[in-house]
């Protein structure tokens, strides 16, 4: 298609883009974004840069020895060849891997935000292809949240839909008085939304609940968790203490009878042997401020009044998605549930619970939900699924049992690992174990565009274009524009886009036709943009047609007529609303977590003093606070 726009989409903003002879001169912010990342000004250096992939490259000892030669990878130079070189070799390995393994064998999981645009989505593409191959192993939630991703369903409801309902930051702006922030409000951290962003609105709302009145908390061990709000608190609590803080909390709310019990008795069970454990009656100790100042490092006097500050307002408590990356992360959620359960202000416009206001541009957002045009996936033939944090564990100890969210389970033998729109590298744990293991499968691919520590580490590289170089639609869900965004540069060197290349690999391993349709991209935009617009209208937005859409360049969808308050419905009749949970309410006593029988995850919040115990014993050695 004729370029008509130079606006290009990236999961950190919008932006106009100034292209000439090939090159990017210059991009500037959209003028509708209130607080343009400057992240976006790094793109014309790194389009062009050293570290592009510029032609398809096979590790050496591969090229000469094949999968015997693994414990070369990630030391071994690269020899660059020719796409039918590159694409011959890996449909030959893919053939063999199958024959030998069955489609369980290959692991395409392929974990990474990709793009923003939808077609060029490089996870969708691979999975796509990979279905039509016969299917592969797949991954399950995501490193940003994954322990509330698993705790959430048990207790509240799913995360994901349940980070769409947030309260919106209007409704705040009203009504909301305190604002407790476990883990703080970092702007740094709402830079970015998954499918892209256009308008940072973090900052204006943070600005005008100041002028409203809403005083701010920060619970972080870094005071500038918070920096948007100059007048916050800061309680600098030691990392890994926060579930002890929210059980003190508790403990006041109810030791005191400031809890609203009402609630409790129509909204929620399993308050008798949660309210036990805290009061010590089941385990002898009492969860008391005293208690908790000795772990949190914060006084037993600002505990017990911050529980009071607390019941007396209108109160929001978010906690963000960093303090559940941690060993037993669970437990700080749940008791954040449970604590704004006990205050009984879920469901009110200026109070209840958060998991996620600044952990992305998205939470708080007045915006339509849409999630916009998608490539459909088809089915996968295999049922194979491990956690995305056990990718070491599943590469290292093939055929092993493990349990997981009450399910034992067994890993998978993986021979082939196909990676795309993504950097293991950058998002694994302990990366000297993943160094290991990423050593064990017989073949690695990476789809890349700049010679990464994942791509150094594979055995076949594919170079693939950037947003800049093929032509898209930006859509973010919850983010309210869709972009029309044409190519602004020629591919660098012999880059491709991953679309091209799965075509030219489905042709080989003869499901060709099954793969693209017999379409080329252009079509597949056009076809994906008008399967969009039923589901549009559905959400009460009214898309004009393709060539209207990509005529104009930008769409932006209109706000909510009703402001959302997180589970209004619910606070307001629980029968007729009830949550996803076994019991349709909140459960601050889970039947079914408590029937995995795990040590470490009983059937209610709780602090874990032999895990503490064994973490101040690898402070002591390794002292960060």
């Amino acid at each position: 298609m004729k370029k008509q726009h130079n606006l290009t989409v990236m999961h950190w903003g919008t932006w106009q883009v100034e292209a000439r002879d090939g090159n990017i001169e210059a991009v500037t912010p959209v003028p509708w974004d209130k607080n343009p990342s400057r992240i976006g000004q790094s793109l014309p250096d790194a389009i062009t840069s050293k570290t592009r992939i510029r032609r398809p490259a096979v590790r050496a000892g591969y090229m000469q020895n094949g999968p015997a030669s693994r414990e070369g990878r990630g030391k071994e130079p690269f020899v660059e060849v020719s796409w039918e070189v590159a694409l011959d070799l890996l449909a030959r390995e893919l053939n063999s891997v199958k024959a030998r393994c069955g489609n369980e064998a290959i692991f395409g999981g392929s974990y990474g935000w990709a793009s923003a645009g939808r077609f060029h989505h490089a996870q969708s593409q691979l999975h796509r292809f990979l279905k039509c191959f016969g299917g592969y192993t797949a991954s399950t939630n995501t490193y940003s949240s994954a322990a509330g991703e698993r705790i959430l369903p048990h207790i509240l409801g799913p995360l994901s839909p349940l980070h769409r309902q947030h309260t919106h930051f209007s409704e705040l702006a009203r009504e909301c008085q305190l604002f407790v922030a476990f883990g703080g409000l970092p702007l740094r951290n709402a830079q970015v939304n998954g499918g892209g962003a256009n308008d940072h609105m973090l900052k204006y709302w943070l600005d005008k609940m100041q002028a409203q009145g809403t005083r701010f908390i920060n619970i972080s061990p870094v005071r500038n968790d918070l920096s948007a709000v100059e007048s916050a608190e800061w309680l600098a609590v030691r990392p890994g203490t926060d579930t002890a803080l929210l059980l003190a909390l508790c403990y006041v709310l109810i030791n005191e009878s400031l809890y609203d019990s009402g609630f409790i008795a129509s909204h929620t069970v399993g308050f008798a042997p949660y309210r036990a454990y805290l009061m010590g009656e089941s385990d002898g100790v009492a969860k008391t401020p005293e208690w908790a100042a000795a772990i949190t490092g914060i006084e037993a006097q600002r505990i017990a009044a911050l529980a009071r500050e607390m019941a007396s307002q209108h109160t929001m408590v978010n906690i963000s998605w960093s303090i559940q990356r941690a060993r037993q992360g669970e437990q700080a959620y749940w008791a954040t549930v449970a604590l704004t359960a006990l205050l009984g202000q879920i469901g009110t416009p200026g109070g209840g619970l958060g998991f996620g206001y600044a952990c992305t541009n998205l939470a708080g957002a007045a915006r339509k939900a849409f999630s916009g045009p998608r490539l459909p996936a088809g089915e996968n033939a295999v049922n194979q699924v491990i956690p995305v944090a056990r990718l070491s564990d599943m590469l290292l100890h093939p055929g092993e049992a493990y349990e997981f969210d009450g399910q034992h389970l067994r890993y998978p033998d993986i021979r082939l690992v196909y990676w795309a729109g993504g950097n293991a590298f950058h998002h694994h744990q302990d990366i000297n174990r993943l160094c290991e293991a990423w050593r064990r499968p017989e073949t690695v691919v990476v789809h890349e565009q700049f010679w990464t520590a994942q791509a150094k580490f594979s055995d076949i590289v594919l170079p693939v274009t950037t947003s800049l170089e093929r032509e898209d639609i930006g859509s973010g869900g919850h983010d309210g524009f869709m972009i029309a965004m044409s190519a602004q540069i020629p591919p660098v060197g012999e880059a491709r886009d991953d679309y091209a290349i799965f075509c030219d690999l489905a042709e080989r391993l003869g499901c060709g036709e099954r793969f693209s349709e017999g379409r080329d991209a252009g079509q597949w935009l056009r076809e994906i943009y008008e399967a969009s617009r039923p589901r549009a209208r559905e959400e009460g937005i009214a898309l004009p047609s393709f060539d209207e859409f990509w005529r104009q360049g930008v769409l932006e969808y209109s706000a909510p007529e009703k402001p959302q308050v997180f589970l209004a419905d619910f606070r307001a009749d629980p029968q007729r609303y009830p949550l996803s949970t076994p019991s349709g309410k909140i459960e601050l006593f889970s039947e079914t977590i408590a029937g995995f029988g795990y040590r470490e995850c009983p059937g209610h919040p709780w602090w874990d003093e032999q895990e503490a115990a064994w973490q101040r014993q690898e402070a002591a050695r390794w002292p960060l606070h």
